[in-house]
């Protein structure tokens, strides 16, 4: 019975917790991928400075230039995917997305003191 109040009292449907890891996720995805994509296009490219060649040094550059769009596209990944749900979503998704921060407890709950 107790599992049934908290899920009635739950804005996420019990996914409260879920949501929160995948949140804590997505701001180490937002962190992590970037700085590593970043790194590996400034060795290839370093690689290729030092051998000398030109051809080596314009595919090292696309490849850099390439990665670092990537790292910015990872960086706003969280950003797209809120935008993208609050204009298809309700607000019970948007409720239960703010609510659940790594400072909260998980529930996204929402007080209705007014």
């Amino acid at each position: 019975m107790e599992i049934f109040q908290m899920l009635a009292s739950d804005s996420c449907g019990g996914l409260g917790d879920i949501i929160k890891v995948i949140k804590g996720l997505f701001d180490i995805i937002k962190i992590i991928v970037p700085i590593i994509l970043l790194i590996m296009g400034a060795i290839d490219l370093a690689k290729a400075v030092l051998a000398s060649d030109d051809k080596e040094i314009k595919a090292a550059t696309s490849k850099l230039t390439k990665r670092a769009i990537a790292a910015v596209a990872v960086f706003f990944a969280a950003t797209i995917v809120e935008v993208v749900m609050s204009l298809v979503g309700d607000q019970n998704w948007k409720t239960c997305w703010d609510g659940s921060g790594r400072s909260g407890d998980g529930s996204g709950t929402v007080s209705t003191q007014t």
